[in-house]
């Protein structure tokens, strides 16, 4: 048998399922440059380094845009439940670049290899999103189209869709 056939393979064999990460608050603190009240996500679980990823964003009555964002009705602004989406899709890049063999030299700093947002395309929002709810993230990566990178998000709470669409995000931080 030959190294390539050897490592095909066979058929009807069960593919294993890749590795999945969990990360906490303090964990996706050392990960994402972002802090209060400009970060949005919790925590984050089913991590797939470099692939997809889930995360929560427990919604608070204590968020400040609540002040002025319909403060007699408080509805969390899309413009935020975009930004949750956008931090989960860097904590599962971030994650690529701590969870490779240790061959590789990780960076110093991850944070700094966090990117921007570029585009927000066909994102839909179909619920108000209230202190008290708690937001499911999920994000599944695209291709690659040089720096840049497109991604599939959704928000949700509970069973219902709250936001979903798609994202292109730069895959480096430019100064």
């Amino acid at each position: 048998m030959t190294p390539a056939t050897a490592a095909a393979p066979a058929r009807g064999a069960v593919r294993e399922k890749p590795k999945t990460f969990a990360y906490s608050s303090d964990d996706i603190k050392r990960m994402l440059p972002h802090r209060w009240p400009m970060l949005m996500i919790d925590r984050a679980y089913d991590v797939v380094p470099g692939v997809s990823g889930r995360g929560v964003k427990s919604v608070s009555v204590n968020e400040p845009f609540f002040a002025g964002h319909y403060p007699d009705h408080s509805i969390m602004p899309g413009v935020m439940i975009v930004e949750a989406m956008a931090q989960l899709v860097a904590v599962v890049y971030v994650a690529e670049l701590l969870e490779a063999p240790p061959a590789q030299d990780g960076p110093a700093d991850p944070s700094a290899s966090v990117g921007y947002l570029g585009s927000i395309s066909s994102m839909k929002f179909s619920r108000l999103v209230v202190p008290g709810d708690q937001l499911t993230l999920e994000a599944k990566l695209g291709q690659r189209l040089g720096g840049l990178r497109s991604v599939s998000v959704r928000a949700s709470v509970g069973t219902e869709l709250a936001a979903a669409g798609s994202l292109i995000v730069t895959t480096e931080r430019k100064g």
